[in-house]
């Protein structure tokens, strides 16, 4: 199999990541934080050392500030729920993922919210004046994905937290597609909240996700339940993460993402991001020599993490990822990406699109083999 859905979930994890979750899973299976022996502590000890890794690739001063959840999604749910009261105002945009736009769309409902949805331009980029004139006196978050996964555009995250910043307004930042990828500091893009996956860039399994929560802003919890600490109260901890973190954490998972990011940092984020900018290149050039295939996002030579949205004019998405599947063994994924807003910008609302995502260890043969395909798709439905 030829795997082409890097966006969705990474694969293959590299093997100190699965050696490490093995080795961890025989050797321990105890609750972290919820005895006085060994096993317990020596759990909890390799959620810490996850917890500091990744404050140490956001440049987060107190690790505790990071809080583990299943995925981005639940992190983002808990980021929006956590802080939006009725009344407030939100800016976010058209190329948001279903884990931002339902949670806002639910709030307006239940609170009345008001969401101001702003367009990016021809290139799928956010302006800052577009975003500056949204502002209104009760506008209280911007919420905004640091690069969109169907069109693999990379936001100005800095210059927007600069303008949340110097209007009091706190910013949220969907970091699905760049953490592991991209260098992020939260402080110098004034990042208030930031919610990634572990199985994607960080290169971990599935089932781990996070949240920096910056300790200037307190949430309310999504869940409310036991955290192995101060259990004679009966309210939820103050302090973070145990404020957030109720029921058994997914230990293995956490210590796996853990083995993701010294894999990262062993290689070079710098490295792995280069080799999947010239891959993402070297598909996009094969692309323009097919006249029947249309691919969205950035021009050429512009900058995008390595996501590509294609269409093969006048034919369904899905049946074209159908037979790249069962007659080429090419793994990528088809329909709407659970992005519609950025599908209705790209007018592909009825037919959707196929999105190649690429990851390092892809390879020049693979990418031709998919263009091979697509041309031979392309002559058989002609």
């Amino acid at each position: 199999m030829i795997y082409f859905d890097h966006a969705a979930s990474s694969w293959p994890k590299p093997e100190q990541v699965i050696f490490t979750l093995t080795q961890f899973l025989r050797e321990n299976g105890a609750n972290p934080g919820r005895g006085n022996h060994k096993m317990a502590a020596i759990a909890s000890e390799a959620i810490y050392a996850t917890r500091v890794k990744i404050a140490k690739l956001l440049n987060v001063q107190n690790p505790n500030q990071i809080v583990f959840f299943m995925n981005t999604t639940q992190a983002l749910n808990q980021a929006i729920k956590g802080f939006l009261k009725k009344g407030d105002h939100v800016i976010t945009s058209h190329l948001e993922h279903n884990s931002v736009r339902r949670p806002l769309e639910y709030l307006r409902k239940e609170l009345g919210i008001e969401i101001t949805y702003v367009k990016p331009n021809e290139q799928s980029k956010l302006q800052l004046k577009e975003i500056e004139n949204a502002i209104q006196s009760n506008t209280r978050l911007f919420v905004f994905s640091h690069a969109s996964n169907v069109l693999g555009t990379i936001q100005p995250i800095k210059e927007i937290g600069a303008i949340a910043k110097k209007n009091g307004i706190a910013f949220l930042v969907d970091a699905a597609q760049t953490v592991g990828r991209y260098q992020i500091d939260v402080k110098e893009m004034n990042i208030d909240l930031l919610a990634f996956p572990g199985h994607k860039a960080l290169l971990g399994p599935q089932g781990v996700g996070g949240l920096y929560i910056n300790p200037s802003i307190e949430l309310s919890p999504l869940i409310h339940g036991g955290t192995g600490n101060q259990s004679e109260k009966i309210d939820q901890p103050k302090a973070s993460p145990n404020r957030y973190e109720s029921g058994t954490l997914n230990t293995v998972g956490i210590v796996g993402l853990g083995a993701g990011i010294d894999y990262i940092e062993q290689q070079g984020i710098e490295k792995l991001k280069n080799r999947e900018w010239q891959l993402t290149q070297y598909l996009l050039k094969g692309l323009e020599q097919i006249p029947q295939v249309k691919w969205y996002g950035p021009d050429l030579h512009i900058e995008r993490v390595p996501v590509v949205s294609l269409q093969i004019e006048g034919h369904d998405s899905n049946e074209v990822a159908t037979v790249l599947d069962s007659h080429y063994q090419i793994a990528v994924r088809s329909g709407f990406h659970c992005a519609p807003l950025a599908h209705e910008i790209c007018h592909t609302e009825s037919s959707g699109l196929v999105r190649v995502s690429l990851g390092h260890t892809n390879t020049e043969k693979e990418i031709d083999t998919l263009l091979n395909a697509l041309k031979e798709i392309i002559s058989l439905m002609m």
